[in-house]
This record gives structure tokens, sequence and C-alpha cells, in this order.
């Protein structure tokens, strides 16, 4: 009896089975030409998700024996640590397999497939450690970083993943170019005292600042720990001398913007009109004035989407939350915030949210403070975009609203202190909000 929507699916008395034939392909990697393999069920649900998941994984394991088959010395050894992984086995060297308990060591033999008495080679080089020695070297660790740094990436939007991972391509590219392409177990002290001294120079040149080096530094260790850590690989890292000693971060200062200044100049009709020299687009313009009463970040407001977006609402607010498209800062970051004054106008026109800037905030943010110079705009030389929420926490803040209300507003942390209940309510919120409003 076969099942129409999954290949192969067949019913014998209660019990649902997959019978498939091996692809052509795979035929140099596997004996058997038919398959039929019982799936233990007899819900055929249940049977269709198994008999995906068992084909899907027989792929996959014909895949990395056919890399180990076929393949050359690097293609060899990943496909044998793939293979060791998907038989629950971390891949070893055959030097440490030899050290392993007897115990150990028995299960790997045993492991390995035979045919007419001869060991599977791909088994062995997988289960044994004949594919030799992981030689990853600078050039190589990113390569090899970014599959088992999946679960720092997920829910990031486009732009996210871009922004988390240049920083670590430049971090190695400059010590690619300082030390060389060396191996990554043959990393030395000189090697990373050389890196060092590299940035030194460029900082007393005052070319970047510390701080940019010590994010350098974090991600070099971040990474090359995270690889040796996922390869087994018997590297001393001398990675206690890649810091700068007596160096104190210090937050780059963001200027809030004056009440005043925001009335009289920001808010004026003609402020950033489309076609004067530096003028900005609607979108652009409508997020900037939404953050007048909102507080909320750039990327917050650049995220919402018409679900967010809620006008119709006995209080009208916007309710910052993770998207498909894009994470949050952290937890604290998700929040309602009411509309009020010159935000609640301003969104009012983009009901949907802003498809321009819902995957790049970072060219809304360089759009709008180019604007700010180009027109006047900025109260200083050091004002950004940015100081829009820095000003409306200051005017939270004069106001004496209460400081619960103020860091749920903004999407803070209580200082340490565990958050209880759910904070005040939609019209609460409103009403400290109007008492500043703009």
């Amino acid at each position: 009896m076969p099942n129409a929507s999954v290949p192969g699916l067949h019913l014998r008395g209660s019990t649902w089975h997959l019978r498939r034939r091996v692809p052509k392909r795979f035929f140099d990697v596997e004996d058997r030409r038919d398959l039929w393999l019982s799936l233990h069920t007899d819900s055929r649900s249940e049977a269709e998700r198994k008999a995906r998941e068992v084909w899907n994984e027989l792929v996959v394991t014909w895949e990395a024996r056919l890399s180990g088959a076929h393949g050359d010395a690097a293609g060899r050894l990943a496909a044998a640590q793939a293979l060791a992984g998907r038989k629950g086995i971390v891949y070893r060297p055959a030097a440490d397999v030899a050290t392993l308990p007897l115990e150990d060591l028995l299960g790997r033999v045993e492991g390995v497939r035979t045919k007419n008495g001869i060991p599977d080679q791909v088994d062995a080089d997988a289960l044994l450690g004949g594919a030799g020695e992981d030689a990853l070297s600078v050039s190589g660790v990113l390569e090899a970083f970014w599959p088992i740094a999946r679960d720092r990436i997920m829910g990031k939007s486009g732009d996210q993943v871009r922004r988390w991972k240049n920083p670590r391509v430049r971090a190695f590219a400059d010590l690619q170019a300082v030390v060389g392409d060396v191996r990554i177990d043959a990393l030395s002290r000189d090697d990373v005292l050389r890196y060092r001294d590299w940035w030194i120079a460029r900082i007393e040149r005052q070319e970047v600042t510390p701080q940019t080096a010590e994010k350098a530094f974090a991600a070099i260790k971040g990474v090359l720990r995270a690889v040796v850590d996922d390869r087994r690989l018997k590297a001393d890292l001398p990675l206690e001398h890649l810091r700068l000693v007596g160096v104190r971060k210090r937050a780059a200062e963001r200027l809030p913007f004056s009440a005043a200044w925001i009335r009289d100049r920001l808010l004026a009709l003609d402020a950033f009109r489309t076609g004067r020299r530096g003028g900005l687009n609607d979108e652009a313009r409508a997020i900037f004035l939404a953050m007048v009463n909102t507080g909320a970040r750039p990327s917050e407001l650049a995220g919402l989407d018409a679900d967010a977006i809620r006008l119709n609402a006995d209080v009208p607010h916007i309710s910052i939350e993770p998207r498909p498209w894009r994470q949050l800062k952290n937890r604290d970051s998700e929040r309602v915030i009411p509309l009020v004054g010159a935000s609640l106008e301003a969104i009012r026109h983009f009901p949907d949210g802003f498809p321009r800037y819902r995957d790049d905030p970072t060219s809304l943010s360089a759009a709008v403070n180019k604007s700010l110079r180009a027109n006047g705009l900025a109260e200083t030389d050091k004002h950004t975009m940015y100081g829009l929420r820095h000003a409306f926490e200051d005017r939270l803040l004069d106001a004496d609203v209460d400081e619960r209300i103020r860091r749920d507003l903004m999407g803070h942390s209580l200082g340490g202190r565990q958050r209880y209940g759910k904070g005040a309510s939609l019209p609460k919120l409103r009403d400290a909000v109007v008492r500043i409003a703009l």
C-alpha cells in the first residue's frame, strides 16, 4: 500500500516501512541497492515524519562517505570528522586513538564496516583516525567557525549577520597580514606579541583607538577558542598575551538634543524637506520623528511591521518585539511604547512600517546623520540621530517619571533587580509620555 505524499512509504500489517532504491551516485559507498526499513510506528503522520528524517540522514551519510572515498586530503579529513560525528564519536587522529582505553578502542574497531573481511577505508578513516590531523591555518579558521556559530546568528537579519561577521573577518585578515598564514596549532607567543605590537603602533599613530584593538583581540580569542574546542585540537593558544594593559573601555559619547532644539529646529515644517541639500526621504524622516516621543532605537523602529504598529488601539502604541528578520538587543528591549505628539503623527503615515530600512538600519542612521550636518540641524558637531533617544530619557528624568516606568519605556534592565509583574499599564505609560511630549 504505497503512500503518495512520501516516496517509498508502505504499510505492512500495522507497521509502516520505508522502501526506496539507493541512488546510483552512491553505489560506491553503499553495498545495498534497495532499502526496506521499518519505521516502528502505526501512525501515518509519524511515519511520514520519520521517513523524511531517515532518508535525509542516509543521504547526508552517503555524501560524507563519498567525500571520504574520492576527496583530497582536506576533503577526506572533513568527511571523516563529519562521519564520526554522525556515529556519535569524536574524530581523533590515529596516534590519539591508539592511546584510548581498550574498551573505547575496541568499540571503534567494531564500528568499522567490513566487506568480505576487508575493513571499509572510509569508516576506518572516521573511527580510527586514518584521515590524518587537522592542519587548519589562519586563512581557513573562519570557514571552520561559521558552521559552529549558527546558534549565534539565529534570528538576526541579513544586516545584523553582516555586522556580526565583518569585525571577525577584518581581525583575521589583519592577523594573517602580520603573522602569515600559520597553522593555528603552531601560533606562537611571538606571533601574538607581534600582532599586539602592530596594534600598539597604530594606536600611537592615532589611526585607531585602544577600544578598536580590544574588539579585534576579543574576536580573535572567541573564534580560535571555539574552533579549537569544536575540533578537539591539541593547540596551546598563547591568547593571554593578546590584550592591552591599562586600557579602560569607554562608550562613545552620545549627546542628547535639548527640548528647545527639538521643538524649534527638528520639528520645523521644512526640516529635512526632500529636495533640499541633504534632504531625507519620507521613511527616514518619519523614523527620526518617531524617536522624539518614543526614545526607541533606530533599528527598533526600522524593524516595525503592520502587526507591531497598533494605531487603532484604545492607546495607540508600537510593540517592540523580536521579529523573524531581526533580533532585539536583549530581553529587556521587548516592550510597548505609547504614541503621542509628533511621533504619533509620523507613524500614522506608515501604518505598515518602513520596508526601505527594515533590513538596513545602518544606512538609515547614515542618511539621517548626513542630513543633520548638511542642514545645520545637529545641535553640535557631536550630536547624532541617537541623541533623540538620550533626550527622551533626560526629559523623563526631569519630569520625575517613576524609575520603573522610565526603564520600561527605554527597554533598560532594572539594574540587577528581578523584574516582577508586567509593569505599568499602557494608559499609565501614555500619561507619563504626554508629560514630556513634543
